[in-house]
């Protein structure tokens, strides 16, 4: 796997580094020191992943994730970031990273997340979880909307970070079939995203706060360097 490094602080860009190299099979083949140098370099060397910090100059990891998105589209995105404020994940996850994972646990989550990433599954950290979590609480999610039985089982699916293809395989349906009762259900509960979903599906019961977090099976064990952590004065 072909992964990009984007942080301004030096330092930092070498500790991912250094922990990413732990693995055999990942391949650090760039870096960048700002969000303009991030986009460029990413949008012309199409690595599998980006990993990028959510504060930095140019362009916010957020700015730069948008752009990559809409440039780049099979480049996966990770956000790395000292903020568990809900906000934030929020918007990453709704400018198209597919995964969140805070400076603060990303000696033992990192890696976590690049194998859920290469998996095609999305990633939230702990903490990011429990930010969801709060957030969820806080408010109250719409009611009376009537799902029929299938729909109520594929928002289920979805919020458990399901693919298409996987539920499809799952009820024996078509991939058409899957996100023709993906829209209506999200229609009919004023939804624009996963996330909105995951907390419906929180509220509703149907899944445990929780489940639509990272899956850790299949995940390869890696040998992560025991001293390394973040430099002080640089989780932004």
């Amino acid at each position: 796997m072909r992964i990009v490094i984007a942080d301004d602080h030096g330092i930092v860009r070498s500790g991912i580094r250094l922990l990413l190299e732990t693995q055999p099979d990942l391949e650090v083949t760039g870096e960048a020191a700002d969000g303009i140098e991030a986009r460029d370099l990413v949008v012309r060397e199409r690595p599998d992943l980006a990993i990028l910090d959510v504060k930095m100059p140019g362009l916010t990891g957020l700015q730069a994730t948008r752009e990559i998105k809409a440039q780049a589209p099979d480049v996966a995105v990770l956000i790395l970031s000292m903020h568990d404020d809900e906000r934030y994940l929020f918007e990453a996850l709704k400018a198209g990273a597919s995964g969140y994972v805070l400076k603060s646990q990303a000696d033992t989550d990192l890696l976590e997340a690049v194998r859920s990433v290469e998996r095609g599954e999305p990633f939230l950290s702990p903490g990011a979880q429990q930010a969801l979590i709060r957030d969820l609480l806080e408010r109250g999610e719409p009611a009376g909307s009537e799902l029929t039985p299938r729909e109520e089982e594929i928002v289920k699916l979805v919020a458990e970070a399901n693919t298409t293809r996987e539920i499809a395989e799952l009820l024996h349906l078509s991939e058409k079939t899957v996100e023709n009762h993906r829209a209506n259900a999200m229609r009919k509960l004023g939804m624009r995203d996963r996330v909105e979903l995951v907390r419906y599906a929180i509220r509703q019961g149907l899944i445990e706060p929780g489940a639509s977090g990272p899956r850790t099976s299949g995940a390869p064990p890696g040998r992560r360097p025991s001293t390394w952590c973040w430099p002080p004065g640089s989780r932004r």
